[in-house]
């Protein structure tokens, strides 16, 4: 038995020793998801983290996800492997600036992405994900809508409704840095090729897209699609599970990395096992109002 099959007994025997479940984002390396309970976007990871009976939830994720597991869950112990497993998009929205925002555009009922802080989701209305953005917007009676904290994915949201959307000025380096260039590229190496991208990407990319979708929905639409052949518009973790998933198919990353992502390791989630840590803990009077936004959210779709 070599050292990474040891590392993987290892994580598999303190799981059941202490009654944990491991998530894991479709970002992560493919160790990770392969050791994990469940693989999933960041709205089916919440809805996991709700409905689980474990009395631990590992959270192989960035830091914002965590917090979710944790906002939705008090009562249970949730772990991240690496604490500086950071979010750069989430890092854009503060406090102190969404509340001046906030008396530029009084009447406008804050939506918050889930990629943000757990302050930021207290202060919101209610949050949503990439996978319904849409839905929770038009769901909601305000004609403006504060949209933070990605521009891009705000500008999506604005071609599918009628509102008012006023973005923030975050992004995530990942899909900001996807150029049309590259997606050009590659469908000239590969014209049998589908674009399937993430509506993070910026418009120019998206507009020559032939799906655009959260990930949940990007790896939907792959496995029902006729096509063998797709250009994939997000992180390359994603790959990893669609080719998994799909292996008669073929799949032509982009060549992106999220640095917070992949600082969790085998390693490091043993340990975390290991020690019971590193525990996500916020105050109950953020936790309690950020509940309330993302309880919004988990009604809509």
């Amino acid at each position: 038995m070599d050292y990474k099959d040891e590392l993987i007994e290892e994580i598999r025997e303190l799981k059941e020793k202490h009654n944990a479940v491991i998530l894991s984002h479709v970002y992560q390396e493919g160790d990770i998801q392969d050791i994990a309970d469940f693989v999933g976007d960041s709205l089916g990871l919440s809805r996991k983290a709700v409905e689980t009976n474990a009395d631990i939830i590992v959270f192989c994720g960035v830091l914002f996800m965590a917090e979710t597991a944790y906002i939705l869950n008090p009562d249970k112990k949730v772990l991240i492997p690496d604490p500086n497993a950071g979010c750069f998009l989430a890092d854009t929205a503060t406090l102190s600036k969404l509340k001046a925002k906030k008396r530029e555009y009084p009447n406008a009922a804050v939506v918050s992405y889930v990629n943000s802080s757990a302050q930021i989701k207290a202060y919101s209305d209610v949050c949503c994900t990439s996978a319904n953005a849409i839905q929770v917007v038009e769901s909601i009676p305000s004609k403006e809508i504060l949209f933070i904290p990605d521009r891009n994915l705000a500008d999506y949201v604005a071609e599918h409704t009628d509102k008012k959307i006023i973005p923030w000025d975050g992004y995530c380096l990942v899909h900001e840095n996807i150029s049309i260039e590259t997606i050009q590229r590659l469908k000239d190496l590969h014209p049998n090729a589908e674009i399937v991208v993430h509506p993070e990407c910026k418009a120019d990319v998206r507009h020559i897209a032939n799906y655009i979708g959260s990930t949940s929905a990007m790896a939907r639409y792959i496995s029902e699609s006729p096509a063998k052949e797709f250009i994939v518009g997000t992180e390359d973790n994603f790959v990893y599970r669609v080719r998994r998933d799909n292996p008669d198919k073929i799949f032509y990353p982009v060549g992106t990395k999220c640095i917070g992502m992949r600082r969790i390791t085998l390693e490091k989630l043993r340990d975390s096992l290991l020690e019971m840590k590193y525990e996500i803990t916020i105050p109950e009077n953020i936790r309690r109002k950020a509940k309330k936004a993302l309880d919004k959210m988990l009604e809509v779709v």
